[in-house]
């Protein structure tokens, strides 16, 4: 979206205008998810309707997760717009059950390692 360019990144990023390429990458978790903690479970809930974000975002962050064995889970909303005010209830509770499950619980991390039969 154009207007992000001069209204948003422009504005909140230092010396955008010289290297826009380098800037953004280094804001994108996509670029570093080689060094996320591999002990802190990250929790994505994103809409399928979602026009400021496309769900290939998600997918694309999942993937490098995956690839680096960040545990985490994705959830993507049916319809659900970028603020996936259509599931307000529902994300508050996934939200409290995520850290109920990892903090309060103290439940173990999920095996990464491919395994089954």
């Amino acid at each position: 979206r154009p207007e992000m360019e001069t209204n948003v990144y422009a504005e909140l990023i230092p010396a955008y205008w010289k290297n826009k390429k380098a800037a953004l990458d280094q804001r994108s978790a996509v670029t570093w998810a080689d060094r996320l903690p591999k002990n802190v479970p990250i929790l994505m809930m994103h809409g399928t309707a979602d026009w400021r974000v496309t769900p290939e975002s998600a997918l694309s962050m999942a993937q490098k997760l995956q690839e680096f064995k960040v545990p985490y889970r994705l959830v993507m909303l049916e319809g659900g717009d970028h603020g996936l005010s259509e599931f307000r209830e529902e994300t508050q509770q996934m939200t409290l059950e995520w850290f109920d499950r990892y903090l309060k619980n103290k439940e173990p991390l999920p095996d990464l390692e491919p395994h089954g039969r």
